[in-house]
């Protein structure tokens, strides 16, 4: 009895082996050769989706639109908020409004170096624009 079990073992032993070997070949084989190219990158998730000064400029607290672009709408519109900074997490700030808080995605006005100091307890105006129900500060002053 213990020669058929000790060669029963080796039997399923030798066959996993063949299946491991042969699993191995077909992932070497799906790899990606020299002539393929590599799959694209995915955008990045937080790059912001819009130029606003290509659309026109903030005088003031206004926005003065230059023509470019479609004029706002509920999925695109202009704005400035007023608020405290209680809270930075890289390009994410959350301001304390009057009546709320919210975060802000200030990577446009990182990116144009118009952001001034980012500290917790600054007082800031951002200008921006709602995109699909996100804040992009293109300033905070």
């Amino acid at each position: 009895m213990r020669k058929i079990s000790a060669a029963l073992n080796a039997a399923v032993f030798g066959a996993s082996l063949a299946f491991v070997g042969l699993a191995g070949a077909t992932a070497l084989a799906q790899q990606a050769g020299p002539d393929t190219a590599p799959p694209a990158a995915p955008p990045a998730a937080d790059a912001a989706p819009y130029i606003d000064s290509h659309c026109g400029t903030w005088q003031d607290d206004n926005w003065v639109p230059n023509g470019n672009c479609p004029p706002d709408t509920d999925k695109l519109r202009h704005e400035h908020i007023a608020g405290t900074i209680v809270f930075v997490t890289g390009h994410l700030v959350t301001l304390q409004l009057t009546d709320r808080k919210l975060v802000v995605n200030d990577q446009p006005a990182l990116d144009s170096n118009r952001t001034g100091k980012v500290a917790v307890g600054r007082q800031v105006v951002a200008h921006g624009y709602w995109l699909d129900g996100t804040f992009f500060a293109t300033s905070l002053v």
